[in-house]
């Protein structure tokens, strides 16, 4: 499905849906060598090597994600539904299976599916742009065959069909008139090795120090004072401006504690202490009310049978009484592990830092 030129579809990338750390280096390299296979188009040759590797981990979600992704690439649409599908009822919080069912929905014209899936990818992950681009345009597909439905019913209807037009130029700019035809969506598999991401994780930023405010030192002019009356000012900014530093630097280590407090409660599975790190500010994902957020992350996290929570290259920025913490976060659950980034936001209250937004991939 396309309504232009422009694709409509953004293809999904392969993110780090099973890698870890733990990983051998030769799974790792065999996801990314299977990956280059499929960017390449020797779909027998990666199809061989996903069957091997399923052979003795039938389970390995990542695999099982590129067999779907081979499926597709080949044609076999009822099949790669097949394998999509399974994987969002055996792993539902990793979005990028939801945001191919999608994509293969649409290019049936299946368009009511096609949102349903991407809203429940953008429900598992809030933050995931690609799934947001591609309901958009879901939307404006859905708008433009109610607005010819609305033509056909009434088609002296004025302002419906500079309604239409609009949607037609927007998506295909070639196109003219509000009965010009879309055409056909042109969807290109794309794969990003996850290895990629667990081998060579960014360097770790320096945490910034926040300038000493100007106020702080006067400035006193040449022909303002006499020279006598420069010498007993000049010297006081020293004393005052030193301590400034300490107290950055201390809040820093606050936010870096409560954030791997947080973390630990979310491995340890401590429901009390892990929703305490939310602030009131904190807006849940999607439509979810704030109690129906808690009960959903209480199910989750309660269901699992072991969760390993692990931060790396955490990095704090402080402005005033808000902080950013952005962190690869090194998650594993039974039998899921997943490297991913992560930013939290997090605002001072009394002597507390509270969570008031989460994003991942960010």
């Amino acid at each position: 499905m396309k309504l232009g030129c422009t694709p409509l579809f953004r293809p999904v990338r392969l993110f780090a849906l099973a890698a870890a750390l733990s990983l051998a280096a030769v799974h790792a390299d065999e996801y990314s060598d299977i990956s280059q296979l499929i960017r390449a188009g020797k779909l027998a040759e990666a199809q061989a090597r996903v069957d091997r590797q399923l052979a003795a981990k039938p389970r390995d979600p990542q695999m099982r994600f590129m067999k779907g992704v081979i499926q597709r690439d080949t044609g076999r649409l009822a099949d790669a539904i097949i394998t999509f599908t399974r994987l969002t009822e055996d792993h539902p919080e990793l979005p990028e299976p939801y945001n191919n069912l999608a994509v293969i929905h649409a290019s049936l014209g299946q368009n009511e599916k096609a949102r349903a899936a991407l809203e429940m990818a953008i429900r598992t992950n809030p933050s995931y742009a690609t799934a947001h681009e591609n309901l958009s345009d879901v939307y404006a597909r859905l708008a433009s065959q109610a607005y010819n439905k609305a033509l056909q019913i009434n088609g002296n209807h004025s302002a419906t069909q500079p309604k239409l037009v609009l949607i037609r130029e927007l998506f295909n700019p070639a196109a003219t008139g509000p009965h010009a035809a879309p055409t056909a969506p042109t969807m290109q598999a794309a794969v990003t090795p996850p290895a990629a991401r667990v081998t060579a994780p960014p360097a770790k930023p320096p945490v910034p120090v926040a300038p000493v405010p100007v106020a702080a030192k006067p400035v006193v002019t040449a022909t303002a004072q006499p020279a006598a009356s420069r010498a007993t000012p000049a010297a006081a900014p020293k004393a005052a401006a030193a301590p400034q530093a300490a107290p950055i630097d201390g809040q820093a280590k606050e936010v870096e504690a409560a954030v791997r407090t947080w973390a630990k409660a979310w491995a340890d599975k401590n429901m009390a202490a892990y929703l305490s790190a939310y602030g009131q500010e904190f807006a849940p994902p999607g439509q979810l009310s704030r109690s129906a957020w808690e009960q959903e992350r209480r199910l989750r996290i309660t269901g699992k049978t072991r969760i390993s929570v692990s931060l790396l290259n955490l990095n704090v920025t402080i402005h005033g009484n808000r902080a950013v913490a952005k962190f690869q976060q090194d998650y594993k659950a039974d039998s899921l592990a997943v490297l991913s980034r992560k930013t939290l936001e997090l605002v001072k209250t009394g002597d507390r830092w509270m969570i008031v937004k989460e994003t991942s991939g960010a």
